[in-house]
């Protein structure tokens, strides 16, 4: 089983803004989440974006003027981010995501973990360690944005395969095996090629992390939490730092 870093790097990064939708899309689309969080984004606020991936959210807030550094541990992924936002007022780091405080050089307005980040962490110790990490990092006001899928009741039977997008020369899908604490997720995907159509299949783990665990932990580190439907069927969390 690959880890999540290596499964994105080998398996989804290629595809990864195909997956979303396509730029266009995807960036209209986080153009509109960042609006309705009402975001601390004043000319110059500096914000940082974990698990930035292309730059769904990073490049409408650099847009909007904020100062953005955006952490992938994607190599692909950062290197898409770049060439997306060039011109724009954004940082672009392949590093893992709890090594932010290493890349920050003042107190930041906001943290994003969008997207279901948080569930690529390894184990529940590396959660904690984030929410902390960001609790100490934010000054008072400041906002920690997490979205993630819920886990936490599995899905069972065929629900468990999920289409995710296809064309006329590509199709993605995927299917869920359920653990105690981690749920195997399993990517197909069929592309056609000169000599017809070829699978690549990889799969690697995230946490069941309950929405409700994780909104504990951050009430436990200072922060006051309003829970809200996210995109995509996610869970947001705005946690504001008090």
């Amino acid at each position: 089983m690959s880890t999540a870093e290596e499964h994105y790097e080998r398996h989804l990064a290629p595809i990864y803004v195909w997956m979303a939708g396509g730029a266009d899309v995807a960036l209209q689309a986080g153009g509109a989440e960042i609006e309705a969080l009402g975001l601390p984004r004043a000319r110059g606020d500096f914000i940082l974006d974990l698990g930035a991936g292309f730059g769904a959210h990073a490049i409408p807030l650099a847009r909007s003027g904020a100062r953005v550094t955006a952490i992938d541990s994607s190599a692909e992924l950062a290197r898409t981010l770049t060439a997306l936002g060039g011109g724009l007022p954004v940082q672009v780091v392949n590093d893992d995501l709890l090594a932010f405080p290493s890349h920050m050089a003042e107190a930041p307005s906001a943290i994003l973990c969008m997207g279901d980040t948080i569930t690529h962490l390894p184990d529940f110790a590396a959660v904690e360690c984030l929410v902390e990490r960001a609790a100490i990092a934010l000054a008072p006001g400041g906002m920690f944005v997490i979205s993630l899928r819920d886990y936490s009741v599995p899905l069972t039977g065929d629900e468990r395969f999920i289409f995710v997008r296809s064309n006329e020369t590509r199709l993605l899908t995927c299917f869920l095996d359920y653990e105690a604490e981690l749920v195997r997720v399993h990517d197909i995907l069929h592309e056609r090629t000169a000599n017809g159509w070829r699978s690549r299949v990889s799969h690697y783990p995230k946490l069941r992390l309950p929405p409700e665990l994780l909104v504990s932990r951050l009430e436990s580190h200072g922060f006051k939490v309003r829970r809200e439907a996210g995109m995509h069927g996610m869970v947001r969390l705005v946690a504001r730092r008090v």
